[in-house]
């Protein structure tokens, strides 16, 4: 019955006003509003979810004429999506953030849901964990945190959204505007535009929770935490984990040196495949794009790409000197 009540709301198109470009907005932003109501008229989970990943990230005051309607209107492709691919955790993430992201919003159902589908992610408490702090909540923070140290695995689904995202845009490409995304370069660039906007949730929370002086129980239930977070799908989770480390390990013992070696190699990492992450001839960045969301679609983890770009350009794994 929930899934017909979405269907008849998808045909009264409700969203589809509020997911318009105002008059003065750019055109990118109306290819990106016509897009958005394309993918609505398609239905299916992966096109919902992509539409309400163009609704929010338009969902400006300068692009919208009203961005609050345009969140709110994201929120509710993003559940009818998961409704659709109830064990996607890539589609439950979108709608948990969106959600976040949305004033008024109640995470409780998005944030249940996605426990049920991955219970052995810590990332999925982060929403959780910033309402409590908002709350002022001790007790509550304790318990998230130790909830978010059982976890196996820290994960924002980066690079599975992306994929979603572009595969979504290019099967759809026929309906959408013919200037909008019109290739692979441009589909994995708006794909990654997307992601890096909605996806990635902010890390102040664990940060803010796991701050110096904290007693013997939650630092326990951090440092556990920080070293799941070392292991993230993003490098933004890894460094969050590798800061935390540091301020709880003593400042001149090992750990501390450990840590900074792999901070050094992180970042040495990322800044040398951004370096070289580009094709030898021009007409190469379709193919180039191609390739990117094949490695996407073999790891996870946004690391690996930049491994596996230093390793095809024969560059070092690691910085001259160990960086020092």
């Amino acid at each position: 019955m929930l899934l017909s009540l979405h269907s008849m709301l998808a045909i009264a198109a409700p969203a589809s006003s509020e997911c318009a470009a105002a008059p003065a907005a750019g055109k990118y932003s109306v290819w990106r509003a016509d897009a958005a109501q394309a993918l609505i008229s398609r239905a299916d989970a992966p096109s919902l979810a992509t539409a309400a990943a163009l609704c929010f990230v338009g969902s400006t005051p300068r692009a919208r004429s009203d961005p609050a309607a345009s969140k709110a209107a994201a929120v509710d492709l993003a559940a009818r999506a998961s409704e659709l691919d109830p064990q996607n955790p890539s589609i439950a993430w979108l709608r948990l953030q969106l959600c976040a992201g949305t004033p008024g919003c109640d995470i409780r159902d998005a944030a249940t849901t996605l426990r049920w589908v991955d219970a052995d992610n810590g990332a999925v408490w982060l929403p959780t964990l910033a309402a409590a702090e908002r709350s002022g909540d001790p007790t509550e923070i304790d318990r998230i945190l130790q909830d978010m140290a059982q976890g196996s695995r820290f994960d924002f689904y980066r690079n599975p959204t992306i994929v979603l995202l572009f595969d979504t845009l290019k099967l759809a490409r026929a309906d959408l505007p013919s200037r909008y995304v019109p290739s692979d370069l441009s589909r994995l660039s708006e794909a990654m535009v997307l992601a890096g906007a909605e996806i990635v949730s902010p890390l102040s929370a664990v940060a803010n929770a796991c701050r110096e002086g904290s007693d013997a129980q939650r630092r326990d239930s951090c440092l556990k935490l920080s070293r799941i977070m070392q292991r993230a799908d993003t490098v933004a989770a890894q460094m969050a984990g590798l800061h935390i480390e540091k301020r709880l390990a003593p400042p001149d013992g090992r750990e501390a040196r450990a840590i900074a070696d792999r901070r050094r190699v992180l970042e040495w990492r990322v800044s040398a495949a951004s370096q070289y992450d580009a094709p030898d001839l021009p007409w190469l960045k379709n193919a180039l794009a191609r390739e990117r969301i094949a490695q996407m679609r073999r790891t996870p983890r946004e690391e690996d790409i930049d491994i596996a770009i230093l390793r095809k350009r024969r560059i070092p794994l690691e910085p001259p000197d160990g960086g020092r």
